[in-house]
């Protein structure tokens, strides 16, 4: 049996990802579960966040994203049984790769699947759909009539955020890095509020927002990176596609909540005073603390639950690529790895 692994260069940060064989799984712990599994979807690999947290291996399991089939519980395991259909987030220190065809999982990490949803949409949206919850619900308290930022509306987490936010009763508006992706959102039904076209450098997010709100300002920004520097100072795409932080602060309204993705924010005491001055509130997307915290996992089932049930019902429409065999993930997650993809890639067994 085969599982995917990556192996991190000595000399540099690039990692190289590798096929290895894999023993038998050992006899089910007490509060384990043996899962087939039936698709896995693939992410982008914290390798900086893996090292602080003193994880790194010589082999690091790849794929944490599945869904599948029950086949063996442990003793102690009260939620699931054999041929139960499940889908859940391998956590990060998991022994075994979610691409491979059995893994062992705790089962406070799995929730069960709904039998209208199919193997790849389950797999597809999990993480996508914690993250969504994660930023709008418990960073910044989405409620009806808010009017909210989603930068990079049609990247697969950008998507699902916004069908979020309109199923709470949101007003949205988004950036577009591409005429692609920006026919994409303007099909979007409910539609969006504004799509800003920032794919020619010539867009100012913030006077859109500002004229979109009436001068207000939005409630609550979801970024997908923001510029630090000074135009000199950052790469040419970087200066593109992402707003300055400057930015981001102008448009929030009072009281505003901006969730940032960029995990090396640094604000000046100007930034900040600005930020005071108006009540706004800063907060990091971090999605892997649900798995840092043990105190916190009856929330994370609930969201896990929520997110299965949305896109049972049809809220959640994930934006999905076409389905690929276990031999092609190897050079499908160098890909994924560099941020090259758009719509999600699921590995589908």
């Amino acid at each position: 049996m085969k599982g995917l692994y990556f192996q991190k260069s000595s000399t540099d940060e690039e990692i190289t990802f590798v096929f290895q064989e894999r023993e038998n799984l050992p006899v089910i712990e007490d509060n384990y579960v043996k899962v087939q599994v039936k698709a896995c979807a693939l992410s982008q690999i914290n390798t900086k966040l893996l090292a602080e947290m003193k994880m790194e291996k010589d082999f690091f399991p790849v794929g944490r994203e599945i869904a599948g089939i029950v086949l063996d519980v442990g003793s102690k395991v009260s939620f699931f049984q054999p041929d139960d259909e499940v889908v859940g987030i391998l956590p990060l220190d998991s022994e075994d790769p979610g691409l491979c065809e059995v893994v062992r999982v705790h089962e406070h990490y799995l929730v069960h699947k709904p039998e209208k949803v199919t193997w790849t949409e389950a797999a597809g949206t999990i993480r996508d759909g914690v993250r969504a919850y994660t930023a709008l619900h418990y960073l910044s308290h989405l409620s009806p009539g808010k009017s909210v930022l989603i930068m990079d509306g049609a990247s697969a987490l950008g998507m699902i955020a916004i069908q979020l936010a309109h199923h709470r009763g949101a007003k949205v508006i988004s950036t577009a890095g591409s005429l692609e992706d920006k026919q994409c959102l303007e099909r979007l039904r409910p539609s969006i509020a504004r799509v800003i076209d920032v794919s020619n450098g010539k867009a100012h997010v913030a006077e859109s927002c500002l004229e979109e709100t009436g001068g207000l300002g939005v409630d609550i920004v979801l970024d997908a990176g923001v510029r630090l520097y000074s135009k000199d100072d950052e790469p040419a795409v970087k200066l593109q596609l992402l707003p300055h932080k400057h930015d981001i602060i102008t448009l929030l309204g009072v009281g505003g909540h901006w969730v940032t993705t960029e995990e090396n924010l640094q604000l000046d005491p100007p930034d900040s005073h600005c930020l005071f001055l108006k009540g706004a509130t800063v907060a990091f997307l971090n999605d892997e603390v649900w798995n840092l915290s043990n105190v916190q996992q009856g929330k994370y089932l609930c969201i896990l639950k929520d997110v299965m049930e949305k896109l049972s019902s049809g809220v959640f429409r994930p934006q999905l690529d076409e389905p690929i065999p276990l031999y092609e993930a190897k050079v499908c997650m160098e890909v994924v790895q560099k941020n090259q993809g758009r719509k999600k890639q699921v590995v589908q067994f």
